[in-house]
């Protein structure tokens, strides 16, 4: 329920903190008095965009806040899921405008996107303006009713659920139809161009192992030259190094038993030795490997230019990358080779699906056409007493072509305040208060079936009087019995149903105007309503009308 509203600097309102009642209050005050300016800022609070024109003039900020006691919304998932502070006690909102143009939101003091703020809102307060009379053409709108009076949540989402899965799995059908009659078109360059991969026979390493052996091949009779010298100098028949290491390891050997420090030497000396006379071994063996052998050359000149070209075409630089390349045109290959079955698979999936929504849905028009003719019954009810003695009213269903996401019902609110003629769709011959007497029913019938949140009427009693007034202001009362309800009002008749009573008014102070609001008790609260029935001039017949308009209430 809504605690308390403060609003400062905005349009005619300079400052204004506004407790509110748990049960039925009425709003009353003369017309410009600044009634709509209150709803206006609890719409801006409940996140409805804003402009500069909404600030004061003069000011530099405006500030509203509204305080809600939430502990029986259940609201902790919404909260959690929006990552907002959350106290399962009070939740307030609070919106400040900037003359800069810019606006900011806060949840418990925490700032939030405007859209956070607006959906909390509309889980907290309904405000049912006159404008909110055209939701009775609006098919959806009539939909929802009859669900929850129905009772449908359960068996709506299950729906909603399956729905979804559907619209999912013929996405999906659709996609791998089309990806496999373009792939069908590629097919045939894919496997042209794994052909040529396949029949390369690529290896790993393969083209710098190749590279390697090219540059030998082609240096061979430099490299066996380079050979021979080098295994000459190291043990030719001549001086060569090893036979004068040879002659340097005997005498540092002879030289131990006099002189400490040669046994190092000869130890390094044998060490190289060693060495040397098992390097010139292994480049005697190398040497007579070097051969010139241009067979082997063409080949490989061949076999490089042939990978030189691939990496080229399909612009890489390494034989490692293309053999990635043939794996994935392998891939893609097996992919369009799959098609056929992922298509079948989907397609049966989705079949399967679509038989299990029409199940849902047959039971969802059956729950609703069983609804339909309880809610004919009880609005008729309801709306008789209210100048409507020969009204009749009926739910005509239409079956939809397709699934839709609520369903496979076209709903129509069918009307007629005549005993005799056709009944047509209510918005095209009801009158603008017959349409306010209609929907402060289904909204009072709605609120036995489901945990509405408060709800604020705008002048939901327009062109209707007297004893009519009288009727709908007690199913205000009523309402206000399971639920916060407030009525802004011009009619007496319903203005004395409060239990709470709030005037609005202007005020002309230091040569400006600016809107008051106070709650009206007692002797007050019979003078307005007495001016209510006579307007500015007060009679002792208006004051004893009051009297007994306020004494019927209590």
């Amino acid at each position: 329920m809504l605690k308390s509203l403060y609003i400062q600097n905005y349009v005619l309102i300079d400052n204004l903190d506004i407790r509110f009642d748990d049960s039925f209050s009425v709003i009353t005050g003369e017309t410009g008095a600044g009634k709509s300016i209150i709803l206006g800022a609890l719409s801006l609070v409940l996140g409805q965009r804003a402009d500069g024109k909404s600030i004061k003039s003069g000011a530099d900020k405006c500030v509203i806040e509204a305080v809600f006691d939430i502990s029986k919304y259940q609201l902790e998932p919404l909260f959690q899921a929006k990552e907002m502070e959350y106290d399962s006690e009070i939740c307030i909102l609070r919106r400040e405008l900037f003359a800069s143009g810019k606006s900011r939101a806060f949840v418990n003091d925490s700032p939030v996107p405007l859209t956070s703020i607006k959906e909390l809102g509309s889980l907290l307060i309904d405000i049912h303006s006159q404008h909110q009379n055209l939701l009775l053409a609006d098919n959806q709108f009539q939909l929802n009713v009859v669900d929850i009076i129905a009772g449908n949540n359960d068996l709506l989402s299950s729906y909603q659920s399956e729905y979804s899965r559907y619209r999912v799995l013929r996405k999906t059908w659709k996609e791998l139809v089309n990806r496999a009659a373009q792939a069908k078109q590629e097919e045939d360059y894919i496997r042209f161009q794994l052909d040529q991969l396949i029949d390369a026979r690529l290896l790993p390493n393969e083209q710098v192992e190749l590279e390697q052996e090219l540059e030998t091949l082609s240096h061979a009779e430099e490299i066996k030259g380079s050979l021979y010298k080098i295994c000459e100098l190291l043990n030719g028949e001549e001086v060569s190094g090893i036979q004068l290491i040879k002659e340097a390891l005997s005498t540092s050997d002879s030289l131990e038993k006099y002189y400490v420090r040669s046994k190092e030497f000869t130890e390094r000396l044998r060490s190289a030795y060693i060495d040397l006379t098992d390097l010139a071994s292994e480049i005697d063996v190398l040497k007579e490997d070097i051969e010139f052998n241009p067979e082997r050359l063409l080949w490989i000149n061949d076999r490089l230019d042939l990978i030189y070209t691939l990496q080229q075409k399909h612009h890489l630089s390494t034989i490692e990358e293309l053999i990635l390349l043939q794996e994935n045109y392998q891939q893609q290959l097996k992919q369009i080779d799959s098609f056929d079955e992922q298509i079948e698979e989907t397609r049966l999936q989705s079949e399967k699906s679509y038989e299990q929504l029409l199940q849902i849905a047959v039971k969802l028009t059956e729950s609703r056409k069983e609804a339909s003719l309880l809610i004919a019954r009880k609005l008729v009810q309801m709306v008789t007493p209210l100048g409507m003695p020969n009204i009749r009213f009926r739910i005509d269903f239409v079956q939809k072509d397709h699934p839709e996401n609520n369903g496979m019902d076209e709903i129509h609110f069918m009307f007629s305040a005549n005993k005799s003629g056709d009944l047509e769709p209510v918005a095209q011959i009801a009158s603008g208060g017959e349409i306010s007497r209609l929907m402060l029913c289904l909204k009072a019938m709605i609120a036995g079936y489901k945990a509405l949140p408060t709800i604020i009427f705008d002048e939901i009693d327009t062109g209707v009087s007297g004893d009519i007034a009288d009727k709908m202001g007690n199913i205000m009362q009523e309402l206000g019995n399971i639920m916060q309800v407030i009525t802004i009002t011009h009619l007496p008749q319903i203005a004395s149903k409060g239990k709470e009573h709030y005037f609005v008014y202007k005020k002309d102070e230091n040569n400006r105007t600016i809107t008051r609001i106070r709650q009206l008790s007692g002797k007050e609260r019979t003078i307005e309503i007495a001016r209510m029935l006579s307007g500015a001039t007060l009679t002792d017949a208006s004051i004893a009308n009051a009297k007994e308009l306020l004494g019927e209430r209590n």
